[in-house]
Parts: structure tokens; C-alpha cells; sequence
């Protein structure tokens, strides 16, 4: 029989925000698979280090940071043969996802390859926008308020368009875009509320008004929230 895969969120980067789900699932599984964009890179691992079975085997999927889908279509049928190996010999696996297994997440290109031939169970995990949200101390939107949740790399013009018509926006996938979507939240009046958090909940974070973001560096796991409603919270 046929062992079950395990997608687990392990959240934004703070141990702690693991559900017990997900920490009970780490301690019990004989494998750990995770995304290593770089040889020296496992963010996710590094995250669920505190949980983990110390004697389950670990499996590195390599993840290069590409944006040719050949690349990465290559690389997740790959990853997913290398899990297979482990489930078709009876032994359960997880595979770690940062945040939410299926927010963005590399999780989702392995529920058609894997699925055909073993169960998936999905272990939901804190996001970076809710994350980043705590940190600011400040509501993503409220009541019938619209939150658009914007991909950096998206062109200019169809951000333009989504931040011209809504009130409440979450920025991801930050990184060298930085420039380009601080210019575009000028341009479409959403600068003075805008928040970027860097490394939300780690050791690292960082919290910056956008307006007076003044540093060098760009990291690519960072979130900017903006928000120019009307609506009162404390009321």
C-alpha cells in the first residue's frame, strides 16, 4: 500500500505559528521533502527544524528560480519521481511548503503528479499576508472592502489598472521589482498607506512605511500592504 503525501504549510518563518496539525504530522512521518531553490538555501526546513522527526530521511527537491516553464516543469517531475520512490514503498512523506501549501506556493505543481498514485492531504499553513498584517497591526480590509492580492512581476499596466480600482492591496513577491512598485503606488495614490514588511515574524523582520523606505538591499521575501479606505477600525 501506498504511502500518503503530506503538504504542510509551516508559515511565514516563525516556528511557533505552525499548527498543531502540522507539528504532529513532522514529528510522525518517516520523510521530509522540501523546495531547495539553492544548494544552500531550505528556508522551509529551516522553519520546521523544532518539529521534525530527527530520524525521518530527507529529501531535497532542487528548485532552480527560473521563470522558463520548461525549467520548471523539469524540475517538478523530478521532485515528484523522488517522493514517489518513498511513496510506493509504504512510507508516509512531507513536503514542506513556506507559508500555505496553495498560496503561491510550489506545493500545487506536485498534486497532479503525485495524486495518480497516492493520497494527498493538505495541511493549511499561516500566509505572509496575514503575517504582515499582525506585524503592522492593521487590518488587510474590512466589511465589503475588496483586497487585491498583486503578484510583483505582474506588467505595469495591469497593476496600474488594479490598484487604480480598489482601496486595499497586498504586493508579493517583492525583490527587484522594489523600484517599479514603489513608482506605481505613487503614481496610483496608494503610497502614504502603504507597509512593507520584510521577513515577517522571523529574527529579521523589518517594518518601513514605503514613503520612507531608504534601504538598499531588496529582499525578496517581503510583502507591502496598502490601504486608502475610509473605514474607521475602532468604530
Amino acid at each position: 500500500m501506498n504511502g500518503t503525501l503530506y503538504l504542510v504549510g509551516v508559515g511565514p518563518g516563525d516556528p511557533e505559528l505552525l499548527t498543531l496539525k502540522a507539528a504532529r504530522i513532522l514529528g510522525a512521518v518517516e520523510v521530509i521533502a522540501f523546495p531547495a531553490p539553492r544548494e544552500d538555501s531550505a528556508l522551509a526546513l529551516e522553519i520546521a527544524s523544532p518539529h521534525l522527526n530527527p530520524d525521518a530521511a530527507r529529501v531535497p527537491i532542487p528548485l532552480p528560480m527560473s521563470i522558463d516553464r520548461a525549467i520548471g516543469r523539469t524540475a517538478y517531475n523530478e521532485g515528484a519521481q523522488a517522493i514517489l520512490l518513498h511513496l510506493r514503498a509504504g512510507r508516509d512523506v512531507a513536503y514542506l511548503c513556506e507559508g500555505d501549501p496553495l498560496f503561491y506556493g510550489s506545493a500545487m505543481y506536485l498534486i497532479d503528479r503525485v495524486g495518480r498514485e497516492a493520497e494527498i492531504c493538505i495541511v493549511p499553513g499561516v500566509t505572509s499576508l496575514t503575517a504582515s498584517a499582525a506585524a503592522i497591526g492593521r487590518p488587510l480590509a474590512a466589511r465589503n472592502e475588496m483586497l487585491k492580492v498583486l503578484p510583483a512581476p505582474l506588467p505595469d499596466a495591469v497593476l496600474r489598472s488594479e490598484l487604480l480600482s480598489t482601496d486595499a492591496a497586498a504586493l508579493i513577491k517583492i525583490g527587484r521589482h522594489f523600484d517599479r512598485i514603489r513608482a506605481l503606488l505613487e503614481e496610483t495614490g496608494h503610497l502614504g498607506g502603504a507597509m512593507i514588511v520584510e521577513h515577517a515574524t522571523t529574527g529579521k523582520e523589518r517594518i518601513t512605511p514605503l514613503a520612507a523606505f531608504a534601504h538598499t538591499d531588496r529582499p525578496y521575501f517581503s510583502t507591502i500592504l496598502t490601504y486608502r479606505g475610509a473605514e474607521a477600525w475602532g468604530r
